[in-house]
């Protein structure tokens, strides 16, 4: 489902991702851990496109991602083809990233009638599932400054979805919310984790990391570091870094 092979990402001088191996299967939870400035949320961009890789391939599905390979060369692909590909991946930011202008229904609509030409009646009713399905069926007419963050979150997951995305990434998704706050955008990740729903997961809640993910990954310096089941990582890194890392987050 997801392929990352060779991946190098640099932003002048210096080099954030360092070569970077990662798959992932269809309907599977990938749970990336690591240090701030370890490279977690530009892979996390370089899947989707939003950051162009230096040297290395993303696939999706068997697609590559941002180009169309010609023999051995590369061309990126239009702006308009990059979009039709980020539409089915879906992206989730730590900062929520609602328009504020749109009520919450607006918010998960927009996107599959713009961007995906789909009738506006299909796409409200479906609106209206997924905010039932996030807790939020009683809040459809509620603009982002009347919705506490951890429900803006949950909206924000909720348009995710709208999509249809073959895959979903969430960029540490409870980084930004109050600590009593968290659990429930938690329990969406869990149900979605528990449906089958393809996720690569970029956070420091090491509960969700046990709890929901198939693999685990942990990256310091451009690198991952060590990957493997939860058990395997968690309780028994092999690495150093890996212990003194969980050894602070787990204090």
């Amino acid at each position: 489902m997801i392929e990352i092979s060779g991946v190098h990402k640099s932003f002048g001088p210096t080099e954030v991702l360092r070569g970077i191996d990662l798959t992932a299967a269809a309907g599977t939870v990938t749970v990336i851990l690591g240090p701030s400035g370890s490279g977690k949320s530009t892979l996390l961009r370089c899947v989707n496109h939003l950051e162009k890789v230096d040297r290395g391939l993303v696939r999706v599905d068997g697609q590559l991602i941002g180009y169309r390979q010609n023999g051995a060369r590369l061309h990126e692909l239009s702006e308009r083809q990059i979009l039709r590909q980020r539409a089915g991946i879906g992206f989730v930011f730590q900062g929520f990233n609602l328009f504020p202008h749109l009520t919450a229904l607006q918010n998960i609509a927009e996107a599959p009638v713009s961007a995906q030409g789909r009738p506006r009646r299909q796409v409200y009713d479906r609106a209206r599932e997924l905010l039932t399905r996030v807790g939020l069926g009683d809040r459809a007419d509620a603009y982002p400054r009347q919705l506490s963050g951890g429900q803006q979150q949950r909206v924000a997951i909720a348009r995710a979805l709208a999509l249809d995305p073959k895959l979903i990434l969430f960029d540490e998704p409870t980084s930004a919310l109050d600590p009593e706050l968290v659990g429930e955008v938690l329990d969406v990740l869990r149900d979605l984790a528990a449906t089958g729903t393809t996720m690569i997961v970029v956070t420091h809640e090491i509960g969700f990391a046990r709890e929901a993910a198939d693999t685990v990954v942990f990256m310091d310096a451009g690198r991952i570091v060590e990957q493997g089941p939860p058990a395997a990582v968690l309780d028994s890194p092999r690495h150093d870094r890996t212990r003194a890392f969980l050894s602070k987050v787990l204090a």
